[in-house]
């Protein structure tokens, strides 16, 4: 099967075409990658590639509880730990760069606000480990001069990341509702100047931050995860640009010559509606690059199908979380242990690296 061959993505050679997409854990203590970290993504390194949890380029960028960074020297040691325990067993790695903006709360944020493209804030609750359940920030507007500020925060991570943390790339998460998404969805960016508006305006923020990320690493070393159609963190998942901007956004990036797309599906782990068009065939048929997707996956017949409807390379997310063995188990057709929720996004080991 195509599913287990091996694939050159730019210069990294990935052992098999799948991949262990980027899924929160919140094992990082202090926001600090740990030894514990070390040992679950070494476990899982049976996947060609990895992409790691999102990881905050700044310190306004972690809205979550325990999530890791990628912006002190303590930070960037234990990444590398990570990403040579991950070597050492002959996979490859990409660390995943999400800021959270507007999906924050002061409680969780070590230094600064909560920052976003416009002040609307989300609806609802998060989590916080000392004061528990707190709403949601109203997030501040961010400045022309903040905008510039968290771009060169993404491309400087990416710098340690690569050069200090001997990483093989990283992700730029623009997906999910996240703050890159924040600027490229209306529901989020009611901006009136040159980064909101219509959808060019709304893509400009993206697009320059993929360009200094370029910049610094290099283009085959970047990749970057959509989500059309998403609603997640309330979004609005259907437009009228939708088809115009991802168009758009595909032919830009293809221009730039990052490594890949990672076209992340919300429909089943995340409950979003049917997509109103072949969105993904829009993005693969404006991008010549490799195109990252997924969804649903625990077969291995389903990664294949993916395979041949043009897919490079296949990514897996849940079943990772509770079968560290998982490629092992697809070649062999074995039934896949279900991951227990209720043990996803705490500190301990356990539901973490204690499953077989």
């Amino acid at each position: 099967m195509k599913l287990f061959e091996s694939f050159s993505l730019g210069e990294v050679i990935l052992k098999n075409r799948i991949v262990m997409a980027p899924m929160t854990r919140s094992r990082a203590i202090n926001n600090i990658p740990n030894s514990l970290m070390a040992e679950y993504y070494g476990q899982r390194s049976g996947a060609g590639l990895i992409i790691t949890e999102g990881t905050s380029p700044s310190a306004d960028g972690v809205g979550y509880a325990r999530i890791p960074g990628a912006y002190s020297e303590a930070q960037i040691a234990g990444w590398k730990a990570i990403a040579d325990t991950v070597h050492n067993n002959g996979s490859k790695i990409f660390v995943q760069l999400m800021h959270c903006g507007r999906a924050s709360a002061k409680e969780n944020i070590p230094e600064g606000i909560t920052i976003a493209p416009s002040a609307v804030q989300l609806s609802g609750e998060i989590h916080t480990d000392n004061l528990g359940m707190q709403a949601y920030d109203i997030p501040k507007e961010m400045t022309l001069e903040e905008i510039a500020t968290t771009q060169n925060a993404y491309a400087n991570s990416s710098k340690n990341l690569v050069e200090n943390a001997n990483m093989d790339g990283i992700e730029l998460h623009a997906a999910n509702g996240y703050l890159l998404d924040q600027f490229l969805n209306p529901n989020s960016n009611i901006r009136t100047d040159e980064y909101g508006g219509d959808y060019k305006n709304r893509a400009r923020f993206v697009l320059e931050t993929v360009q200094k990320t370029v910049d610094l690493i290099g283009s085959n070393k970047v990749g970057i995860r959509l989500s059309p159609y998403g609603v997640f963190n309330e979004m609005l998942g259907e437009h009228n640009e939708v088809v115009v901007m991802f168009t758009y956004l595909a032919q830009e990036l293809a221009k730039i010559g990052i490594a890949y797309i990672h076209i992340a599906d919300q429909r089943v782990a995340m409950g979003a509606p049917e997509f109103a068009t072949d969105i993904k065939k829009t993005i693969r048929d404006n991008f010549d690059g490799v195109i990252i997707g997924g969804g649903n996956v625990d077969t291995s017949q389903k990664g294949e199908d993916l395979l041949n409807i043009n897919y490079d390379l296949v990514y897996v997310g849940r079943p990772f979380i509770s079968n560290p063995n998982l490629v092992e188990k697809l070649k062999n057709n074995s039934e896949l242990v279900q991951p227990d929720f209720d043990t996803a996004y705490t500190p301990e080991a356990v539901g973490y690296t204690d499953y077989q």
